[in-house]
């Protein structure tokens, strides 16, 4: 089992920047595949980018503004958000791929507005 939890969400202007933690129960070092999501309200859950090693992707909306990291001592995935705008407002989530299993952290919440 994997427990995550997420943190560093808040209100930013149009431009801003924000950066996301995800704090792991298990070691980084040992989880394969980690995924950050969004979820927009009314709008279906959808993949921001994800990281396998030190491998990153990235979906077309984020590309270039948007870094997934991670931080092994402290076992947590970081996503480090630039150049912000308002269609960015959504609950973020953290997402594990381990043992078969994927697990979720509760999510953060970003308001991206002026």
């Amino acid at each position: 089992q994997v427990q995550l939890v997420e943190s560093g969400g808040g209100l930013v202007q149009p431009g801003g920047s924000l950066r996301l933690s995800c704090a792991s129960s298990k070691s980084l070092s040992s989880i394969h595949l980690m995924n950050w999501y969004r979820q927009a309200p009314g709008k279906e859950r959808e993949l921001v980018g994800s990281i396998a090693g030190t491998t990153a992707a990235y979906r077309d909306p984020v590309r270039g503004r948007f870094t997934i990291s991670k931080d092994i001592a402290a076992n947590t995935l970081l996503l480090e958000m630039t150049n912000l705008k308002t269609e960015d407002t959504a609950t973020y989530y953290c997402n594990a791929y381990d043992s078969g299993s994927y697990w979720w952290g509760q999510g953060t919440q970003v308001n991206v507005s002026s």
